[in-house]
């Protein structure tokens, strides 16, 4: 499988910092356009895709998220991330496919990946005929939208390549002019330090202060991109219950929230994808939120202020100087707003 055409613009993109504090990106070099050197033999890729809407998901999801930004108090996970984490489902699913076309072919070597290696997974998806990148660099599907997980079998026996397919955006920019923070610098270019998934999610320190009132109630990644790309009125609902959303990680108050408990954080986050920035990350992006929710004037009841008020001065004095210093943030929206 040859990658070395997407070598460049990697360089490009690691060269200029866009990848922000995920070390790992760079680490790897040149290894993610370089599928032989991640697993000596490997001569063939199978791509795969699969949907993650919940099978509950109304037609119009795209207006019903938009609104749901639109709720200062409420807060907003990303769609992907509110039932099971998808590395445990599709990396499952995917060995099972890798048995069958062992017992349809003979022994063979192979490995399973699924956002979990130094794998061009988008790239390798475009090549492949999955669809093409749009230019939030997603990959697109006239038939699913970008509402979906990739994952990638490696093998080590030649199959006859599927071709790729052309691009449908044409002129349209609706993802970058979308981006509440800018973050998609150009068509088909996303630079991570600005990028509200990123920040809620990879980024272990202090959230940079500009982008602060950029986020809103957002607290764990950010659809806008995709929630505003005609094509994902394509988007298919998975047949698995395994993406339902739990209670907790959809509708909820930021308050309710943030109240957590480690424990109960560790508890309602088990198997979700969640777990994985820790408590502390998770009550520093609830504090933003908040701040954010108090810098909305009258579009947060009284009572509501009120209450995120009384929240946000219960972690004042939290162990963590990062988040005391998120809390303090915060509350300072609220001061602001009202000082004459």
């Amino acid at each position: 499988m040859d990658l070395s055409s997407a070598e460049a613009g990697l360089k490009a993109w690691l060269s200029a910092g866009c990848h922000g504090q995920m070390a790992y990106m760079a680490s790897h070099g040149l290894k993610r356009a370089r599928p032989a050197e991640l697993v000596p033999g490997t001569v063939s890729v199978v791509t795969a895709r699969m949907d993650y809407l919940p099978r509950d998901t109304a037609d119009d999801w795209q207006v019903h998220e938009f609104d749901r930004l639109q709720r200062p108090g409420e807060a907003i996970v990303s769609i992907y991330a509110r039932g099971r984490d998808y590395h445990k489902v599709l990396r499952a699913r995917l060995q099972k496919l890798a048995e069958r076309i062992e017992q349809a072919v003979g022994p063979l070597g192979y490995r399973v990946f699924t956002d979990s290696a130094p794998v061009l997974e988008a790239e390798l998806a475009q090549r492949s005929g999955q669809g093409w990148r749009g230019k939030h660099t997603l990959l697109l599907n006239r038939e699913a939208g970008s509402m979906f997980f990739l994952g990638e079998i490696y093998l080590d026996v030649a199959l006859p390549a599927t071709e790729p397919v052309s691009a449908h955006c044409g002129a349209c920019t609706a993802c970058i002019d979308i981006c509440p923070t800018q973050a998609i610098v150009a068509p088909h270019r996303l630079d991570a330090r600005r990028c509200i998934s990123y920040l809620t999610i990879e980024h272990a320190g202090a959230i940079p202060e500009d982008l602060r009132p950029l986020i809103g109630n957002r607290i764990y990644g950010c659809d806008d991109c995709q929630l505003v790309c005609p094509w994902n009125k394509f988007a298919q609902r998975s047949a698995l219950p395994d993406f339902d959303e739990r209670e907790g990680l959809s509708g909820a108050q930021l308050v309710e929230l943030f109240a957590w408990s480690e424990d109960e954080f560790l508890k309602r986050t088990e198997g979700s994808p969640i777990r994985r920035i820790g408590h502390e990350r998770w009550l520093r992006n609830i504090a933003v939120a908040m701040g954010n929710a108090l810098r909305a004037g009258d579009e947060l009841a009284p009572e509501e202020r009120s209450a995120v008020n009384a929240s946000l001065h219960s972690r004042r004095d939290h162990p963590s100087s990062l988040l005391r210093e998120h809390v303090q943030w915060a509350l300072d929206q609220g001061v602001d707003r009202h000082r004459i």
